[in-house]
């Protein structure tokens, strides 16, 4: 691949947030060529189409990277043979199932060359810059992270998230947590959780995580995969200096109830242009910061059954 060739990409995975945003973020960036597709149930008119990534590396389909939109709980198995082949890697948020698997996987992207980029897309919302901009040097009071979203609207059908390390609500929740470690000037850690948990399931629906940063300040957090109506995705931060606002999942700036910043919503052309940058230096970008509060949770957190939970 010369510095003027596109990004030849491999994309696994052919969901929901592959075809609404991966495709549309490459096909919108000159950087990038989709060259194949991987997927066990889906194809892709007029892309060479794959069963399985063992498949497509037989295959003699040249690419340099791939995007890996499977669900966590098989990434690492599919990013480590990718990186083992000398291929760069954008892994979908979270990283992974564990801690462990992307520590890994940052090892073997520096051992081999490759970058590798552990993507939060929420931080490009367009709204987090400007408010983490706004929240430099002030005096923070409190914070409050609200993340309430109906599971069966966005995640129909899809029973790997109630699974062993498909995260229960904490699917949605950590992107709130990806915006709070990118906003707030200080680290916080957490000191208490609630976890409710479907009689009939494995992952949390409902959390209630309560955290301290480095000085005292508290930041709270109330997770719900059954809100219905309006949905919220909203974080709050009280300081001395004034009151600050991000709303739908970052995109709105609000200041003392005055809209302070809105733009059109770029996450993932955001994200694309990240990872070209990544693949020209072959450097990595592996912030694993949201996924350890989510693993802190499980760690602390008190477990109470919920009822059961049925689409």
């Amino acid at each position: 691949m010369s510095s003027t060739s596109p990004i030849r990409m491999a994309l696994i995975g052919l969901g929901k947030i592959a075809r609404d945003q991966h495709l549309p973020a490459m096909a919108g960036d000159p950087r990038f060529q989709l060259a194949a597709v991987v997927s066990r149930h889906a194809a892709l008119d007029g892309t060479p189409g794959f069963h399985t990534f063992d498949d497509l590396l037989a295959s003699g389909v040249a690419f340099d990277a791939v995007a890996l939109c499977t669900p966590p709980q098989v990434r690492h198995g599919l990013a480590r043979k990718a990186i083992e082949a000398g291929k760069h890697v954008m892994l979908e948020k979270p990283p992974g199932a564990t801690l462990s698997e992307v520590e890994d996987l940052r090892q073997a992207a520096l051992d081999h060359g490759v970058a590798l980029h552990a993507t939060w897309h929420s931080r490009y919302a367009p709204a987090v810059a400007p408010a983490r901009d706004w929240l430099a040097g002030k005096t923070l009071k409190a914070a409050r992270i609200v993340w309430k979203e109906d599971v069966r609207v966005w995640h129909p059908g899809q029973d790997w998230i109630w699974e062993p390390g498909g995260l229960g609500v904490f699917d949605p929740g950590i992107n709130a947590l990806s915006i709070a470690t990118a906003v707030l000037p200080r680290p916080f850690f957490l000191t208490d959780a609630v976890l409710r948990v479907p009689e009939n399931r494995q992952s949390p629906i409902q959390a209630q995580l309560t955290f301290a940063d480095t000085v005292g300040v508290p930041v709270t957090a109330e997770l719900d995969f059954l809100q219905t109506g309006p949905q919220s995705w909203d974080i709050e931060v009280d300081a001395e200096e004034g009151a600050l606002k991000l709303s739908h999942g970052g995109s709105r700036l609000w200041i003392d109830g005055v809209l302070a910043h809105e733009a059109p919503e770029a996450e993932y052309p955001g994200l694309y242009a990240r990872f070209a940058e990544l693949v020209a230096t072959g450097a990595s970008d592996v912030d694993v910061a949201p996924l350890r509060h989510v693993a802190d949770a499980f760690l602390l957190g008190r477990r109470e059954v919920a009822p059961a939970f049925v689409e």
